[in-house]
């Protein structure tokens, strides 16, 4: 009987997709956030990395970043009917790396939700494209996942009023983690997304970013008045929440500009600028010597302000 119990849930697991077991976190009165692994995308987390946050806006949802898949987004939604049943109506992606807006297809299949992203999702990407995930999940996790370009794109402030809910959408219009970031800010609930200009519990990477530009939108961001912070990856959403991302990034930029004034070279500078104090952080091994390597390369130049 047991044999039998486990292969029907082989067949159900094959037949339906990965099943991510979703579990909305309340952060503040009207949002709910599904918070990512600390972990680099893989087949056994279903490549569940990002967060993926919902705010009620009394009549609808509005969704900030949907996602690595349709599939999840499908469960997400799914999990979110039981907190209310509310259509999403909106939806903002926060930067153009995958794991934060591939669930826009199953939004558009089923409100057609408007979506307002960065110009870099429409300029990088189309139907041809193969993002990361199409090589970490088979065709099943990945049944009606699909690229979705935004509906409107943001590169000026902007300011929406939906339902009960004032949304300010603030493009860095600095390379921050990627060259196109946008902020999510909600001055009446004192909430803000920052997408993966800050990360907690785990190393950034930043592989298209830049320390000077993440230092400069932290600047920006401690100067809004927020008591919630929701970062694109972690758990921590208090006044606490960018202060790994702003240490990481304060004394990488110190210690890559001590070592170019004493002569060390690109070959040597991952040797010597360790960053030993976070190797107990979730995924520095994985990312800690690219995000030197590639901090040298920025500031070897660079001239102070």
């Amino acid at each position: 009987m047991l044999k039998k119990v486990a292969f029907s849930l082989i067949l159900c697991s094959f037949a339906f997709g990965f099943d991510y077991n979703l579990k909305p976190q309340k952060v503040s009165k009207d949002i709910w956030c599904f918070f990512g692994k600390t972990e680099v995308p893989s087949k056994e987390n279903g490549g569940f990395m990002a967060n993926s946050c919902y705010i009620n806006a009394k009549d609808s949802y509005v969704l900030i970043d949907s996602g690595t898949s349709y599939n999840f987004a499908k469960q997400a939604y799914e999990a979110m009917q039981q907190i209310a049943k509310l259509p999403v109506s909106n939806i903002i992606i926060t930067h153009e790396h995958d794991d934060h807006w591939m669930g826009n297809s199953f939004y558009k299949d089923k409100f057609n939700s408007t979506i307002y992203a960065p110009k870099s999702i429409n300029e990088n990407y189309d139907e041809k494209s193969r993002p990361r995930i199409f090589d970490i999940l088979d065709a099943k996790d990945l049944e009606n996942t699909k690229i979705i370009k935004a509906d409107i794109l943001v590169s000026d402030e902007k300011t929406l009023k939906i339902g009960n809910k004032e949304i300010k959408i603030i493009p860095t219009k600095i390379t921050a983690h990627t060259n196109d970031d946008l902020l999510v800010y909600l001055p009446n609930e004192k909430v803000i997304f920052t997408g993966d200009v800050i990360m907690n519990e785990r190393i950034t990477s930043n592989r298209d970013g830049s320390v000077i530009g993440t230092l400069k939108t932290i600047d920006f961001i401690e100067n809004l008045d927020w008591n919630i912070l929701i970062a694109g990856h972690g758990h921590i959403t208090d006044k606490m929440a960018l202060e790994h991302t702003k240490k990481y990034f304060t004394l990488l930029k110190t210690r890559v500009l001590e070592a170019i004034d004493a002569g060390v070279t690109a070959q040597e500078i991952a040797k010597i600028v360790t960053m030993d104090d976070f190797k107990d952080i979730a995924m520095f091994d994985e990312l800690n010597s690219r995000n030197v390597f590639d901090a040298f390369t920025e500031l070897e130049f660079y001239d102070e302000e």
